[in-house]
């Protein structure tokens, strides 16, 4: 059965990956954007020629207002049984006493309230549903820690915290919540980083390679499905066994 995928972060990276795969699917999905409106239309004018069932939506989810927003357009674009994946976010590395108040609160606002924020509009459609998925994106550092990165480790823990507590309250009106947390993947979030670094990083990888967005994309589908509704409150590693 076709569902409406809302995708938060979808203009590039692992965000576009996972709302292409949904899209070529068969599904249809708001691919949600904040800064990058030219990747968005890209995406959305590629997968539009594709036949697909796409449209995007500019919101700053971070801000509950804008949150409502975006998923009041996919019920009025789309409607239907809904699929939530929050995925937008943002990195920093910074030493922990380096860290000033607005590095901290505007990570937390990105990583964590955006999550918060988008969950709480979308639950309401899908307990009228009696169905629904929630399927957060945290990070492998939120789950071990990494160095320099204090509060952007801190974020995505709490996004594992909220992943589990919201599986728990909401599992008995058909919805289950999820947690993916990626390793090293290709993405522009990563660009800044050497080769020798990527290389470094691939060695201490058991499957030996940083991964694809694809890689997270294909996970995100398994736990959309069906055959994965049992799985609820769970943080699937996509890191090539890194942690």
């Amino acid at each position: 059965m076709k569902k409406t995928v809302i995708v938060t972060g979808a203009s590039s990276g692992i965000g576009s990956a996972i709302a292409d795969a949904f899209a070529m699917c068969g599904h249809n999905v708001v691919i949600g954007y904040n800064n990058s409106a030219e990747n968005a239309r890209i995406l959305e004018k590629n997968l539009l020629s594709k036949g697909c069932s796409v449209a995007s939506f500019k919101a700053d989810v971070s801000d509950s207002v804008q949150a409502q927003a975006l998923i009041d357009f996919a019920k009025e674009t789309f409607g239907g049984q809904y699929i939530l994946v929050n995925n937008a976010g943002i990195a920093q590395q910074k030493l922990f006493t380096d860290i000033t108040d607005d590095d901290f609160d505007t990570m937390f606002n990105v990583n964590v309230k955006s999550v918060f924020n988008c969950s709480r509009a979308v639950l309401p459609l899908m307990i009228h549903e009696k169905w629904g998925r929630i399927i957060n994106i945290s990070s492998m550092w939120g789950v071990c820690g990494a160095s320099c990165e204090v509060h952007y480790s801190a974020s995505k823990a709490a996004v594992i915290g909220l992943t589990k507590a919201l599986a728990k309250e909401v599992g008995p009106s058909g919805i289950t919540v999820n947690c993916i947390a990626p390793g090293l993947i290709d993405t522009p979030m990563n660009k800044h980083l050497d080769k020798e670094t990527i290389a470094d990083l691939c060695e201490e990888t058991p499957v030996g390679r940083i991964g694809t967005p694809e890689d997270v994309a294909k996970a995100v589908l398994f736990l959309a499905e069906d055959t994965s509704s049992f799985v609820t409150g769970q943080v699937l590693g996509v890191d090539g066994g890194f942690i």
